[in-house]
């Protein structure tokens, strides 16, 4: 049996992105019995919001440690071609949506503009994608009929998340999810949990235990050697300390002897020696 997980995002949201290492430990923990669908806010779409995200997000590194420039953005941006290429890559190549949403991630929180076609371009080639190729997707009426349906299923919280408004976003005439926010499903009887906002991850593997009990659960990792041999690209110091379970000081030095740090914004992602 496997639990069907659809997640509620945006690439420019920092927060979405400082929850990342919660998702890899799920990942982890759980790997294929979890389904994963994920689904674009495009926060930008509200007035002001745009001008918010190119403030920065100067306290969030210090508080969950991914790497994120603190410096305002050099202007405010839309995330909605970012949010289109996404969609685009769900429905045309499904492999390399989570990679293309991972580059895109990566490069803003950098101080990148998510309508910089440039940007776009990169992501796409960083992940094997031809930029004109995608472009053409995106232009598609397939791709602007399922972002739309996305955009209206973020504004449309279940009365479960209507109770915790608070972690709900947007104008008091449509609220929204805010990005991150999981519901969690078990495909047998539909039953789901909604968990809007940023969570620890105590509290969705509390609601995966109560959903599928049966699951079965990945101990930690013995070495943080065996987490970057996991994944499938560098991750942060944050990233790894979150599945291996250990502290950011701890991790770093762990991760000194292995493997080989590739500096951003403050801190570092971390690609396995392998030679």
């Amino acid at each position: 049996m496997a639990l069907e997980i659809t997640l509620f995002t945006d690439p420019a949201c920092p927060f979405a992105f400082s929850a990342e290492p919660v998702r890899l430990r799920l990942d982890w923990h759980y790997g294929e019995q979890l389904r994963w669908r994920t689904r674009m806010i495009v926060l930008t779409l509200e007035p002001g919001e745009a001008e918010k995200l190119a403030g920065g997000a100067p306290t969030l590194q210090r508080r969950y440690g991914m790497p994120i420039d603190p410096l305002p953005y050099a202007r405010p941006a839309s995330s909605e071609p970012a949010c289109r290429a996404v969609v685009a890559t769900r429905l045309h190549a499904p492999a390399l949506q989570a990679p293309l949403l991972r580059r895109l991630r990566v490069r803003t929180m950098l101080g990148g503009l998510l309508d910089d076609r440039e940007l776009l371009a990169s992501a796409a080639r960083d992940v094997g994608l031809e930029p004109a190729e995608l472009d053409a997707w995106c232009a598609g009426a397939d791709v602007h009929a399922a972002l739309q349906a996305d955009i209206d299923a973020a504004r449309s919280p279940s009365p479960a998340a209507r109770a915790l408004d608070h972690k709900l976003g947007g104008p008091p005439e449509r609220r929204r999810y805010t990005a991150p926010s999981y519901l969690i499903t078990r495909a047998d009887d539909g039953v789901t949990i909604a968990l809007p906002g940023y969570n620890p991850v105590e509290a969705y593997e509390v609601a995966i235990a109560n959903l599928a009990p049966q699951l079965v659960r990945r101990p930690k990792p013995g070495t943080v050697a065996d987490v970057l041999a996991w994944a499938t690209e560098p991750l942060a110091t944050a990233e790894v300390a979150a599945i291996a379970q250990l502290d950011l000081t701890q991790t770093r030095a762990a991760l000194s002897h292995v493997a080989r740090p590739i500096a951003a914004g403050a801190d570092f992602y971390w690609s396995l020696n392998r030679d």
